[in-house]
């Protein structure tokens, strides 16, 4: 199907819209939408909201009101077909007599997959499909890992030395890597539902885990997620259950049977399987998506890890590496994934690198 350059600009423009939504409309898909006029000027865009709704083409629409008659509308996803809490986006579309939908990507949500695009097609709408098609996959990663897969599309941050440390033999690490990279890695945060680490870099570190690049707000807040098998936080009281808020609160995901809220916001959510001593991340990150998480962050520390990696569970890495090295008696980024043969390594491919000041970030994708 050939497309026009006008085309391709508004769908960039829609996928641009669509990555406000990242990290904050889970568990529903980060959606745009710009509606143009026959004369092709704009007459309203949309994008998901925070928790969801409204979605990005009930947005537009509203805007655009009775201008959006005989218009195009370009959305970066399939639009919705099914009444859930809000109506399908489809028969909004149709309501408002556009004359054409143009769409990045087809949703794989057995409730809309295709049925958006027939609603649309029998009410005389013209459709297009697949333009840009790969970089709305790559936005909704997330979305359709938790429909395929059962599991959040997940990234694994690190922070480390050249040779691959993130604390000294006695652990101190504040600061391996510059303002400028902790500031890339607040963004990140913000990109993602929620982030996760272990008990041990909890009370060991004591983060906050929340967003604080300029102009971060409550919307831009991830839930922070520990492994925590035997609830050892549950006496410790950390920071971040005592910063613990609605639009931040903390899930504690633990091996035995007891499922209660610590407090308002701070929830303990039982996952009841184990692996080696250790919860089983398999298990876990299925019991995160059931909450509706999609995209989820692993922080730490080298033990979390090497667990996600040795499940297969790891999506893409972003790896930050400051120009400094401790040495052979440092604390590893990975712990040990009793690799014997070099076949067996997890690989990964180089999608792209950045400057941040004096570091330099990797981002990378599994094969």
């Amino acid at each position: 199907m050939t497309f026009s350059q006008q085309d391709k600009h508004y769908m960039k423009t829609a996928l641009d819209l669509s990555r406000r939504g990242l990290g904050n409309v889970w568990p529903n898909p980060a959606v745009g939408c710009v509606i143009v006029n026959t004369e092709g000027q704009v007459i309203s865009r949309g994008w998901t909201q925070p928790s969801g709704r409204p979605h990005a083409e009930a947005l537009a629409l509203e805007k655009a009101g009775k201008a959006a008659q005989g218009a195009t509308a370009y959305v970066t996803l399939e639009p919705c077909s099914h009444y859930g809490k809000t109506p399908p986006c489809a028969k909004s579309l149709i309501e408002a007599c556009v004359s054409r939908v143009v769409i990045a990507t087809s949703d794989p949500d057995p409730r809309v997959s295709g049925a958006g695009v027939k609603m649309l097609l029998d009410a005389g709408i013209q459709v297009e499909e697949g333009l840009f098609k790969e970089e709305a996959d790559e936005i909704n990663a997330g979305f359709f890992n938790r429909i395929t897969k059962k599991r959040p599309y997940i990234t694994l941050k690190v922070a480390t030395t050249l040779d691959g440390y993130i604390a000294s033999a006695i652990g101190h690490s504040k600061w391996i890597t510059g303002p400028s990279a902790r500031m890339r890695g607040h963004l990140l945060r913000s990109q993602n539902d929620a982030i996760l680490v272990g008990a041990g870099t909890a009370i060991a570190d004591d983060p906050s885990l929340n967003t604080r690049f300029v102009g971060a707000g409550d919307a831009d807040q991830p839930v922070r997620i520990v492994l925590d098998s035997k609830l050892g936080l549950k006496g410790k009281r950390p920071k971040l259950l005592e910063i613990a808020n609605a639009e931040s609160p903390v899930w504690l995901i633990n091996s035995v049977e007891v499922e209660e809220q610590l407090s308002d916001f701070v929830s303990i959510v039982p996952t009841h399987a184990m692996k080696d001593g250790r919860i089983d991340v398999v298990s876990a990150v299925e019991t995160i998506a059931d909450q509706g998480i999609t995209r989820l962050l692993i922080e730490g520390g080298g033990q979390v890890a090497a667990s996600f990696l040795k499940a297969g569970l790891v999506d893409q890495i972003y790896w930050f590496r400051a120009p400094s090295i401790i040495g052979g008696d440092g604390l590893p980024a990975i712990a040990s994934l009793k690799i014997e043969d070099l076949v067996d390594m997890p690989r990964f491919s180089v999608t792209s690198t950045e400057k941040c000041g004096e570091d330099q970030l990797t981002i990378l994708k599994i094969f």
